[in-house]
């Protein structure tokens, strides 16, 4: 299963998060979709690819369903699902 979740980098009291697609079985990064740093508030989403690993079935954690929310990935995949049928 792969799953869409948040992956700590940066350094100590100044944390900077990767969003990244990873196969739970494995624990190997499949590919990084995004960049989160929670102090200054900015995001990076790749949105494209957030969609398609969505579409193929990943399951985003608590904290990158928000993020993405916020973002509106979701809407956005609403619209999608709606243009093919």
């Amino acid at each position: 299963m792969v799953k869409l979740r948040l992956k700590r980098c940066g350094r100590k009291q100044r944390a900077v998060y990767r969003i990244v697609a990873i196969d739970v079985r494995s624990r190997r990064d499949l590919r990084k979709v995004g960049f989160y740093d929670p102090i200054t508030n900015q995001t990076y989403l790749n949105l494209s690819a957030i969609l398609d690993f969505l579409k193929k079935g990943a399951q985003p954690t608590r904290t990158v369903h928000y993020i993405s929310k916020k973002a509106g990935i979701f809407t956005e995949l609403s619209l999608n699902k709606k243009k093919l049928h």
